[in-house]
């Protein structure tokens, strides 16, 4: 089985590599023109970026949005409060019950 020393050098090295990468590909690119989606490789990789950061904020939204629409309202204090007392009661009698 893998530890987790070997999969947090893993993750480490992997996130070394992105970013010189990605370092790279933004700041000293490769004078590449890509015709299938008509843009130069800095270009691509910032609307990469811009892209996958507005669906990372967005989807939180949403995800929270859903959240609060499907979740039900709590009880109010009242109900809550008039629940226990019954159940104060119910006990108390049984006690009663149970001492004589």
């Amino acid at each position: 089985m893998v530890s987790d020393r070997a999969i947090g050098i893993l993750l480490m090295v992997v996130s070394v590599i992105v970013i010189l990468a990605y370092f790279w590909l933004l700041f000293i690119p490769p004078n590449i023109y890509v015709p299938v989606i008509g843009l130069t490789i800095t270009e691509f990789i910032i609307r990469l970026t811009v892209m996958i950061g507005v669906l990372g904020v967005f989807g939180i939204l949403a995800w929270i949005g859903y959240t609060l629409a499907t979740t039900p309202p709590p009880k109010p204090i009242e109900e809550i409060e008039k629940e226990i007392e019954e159940e104060l009661k119910k006990l108390e009698s049984e006690v009663k019950k149970e001492g004589s």
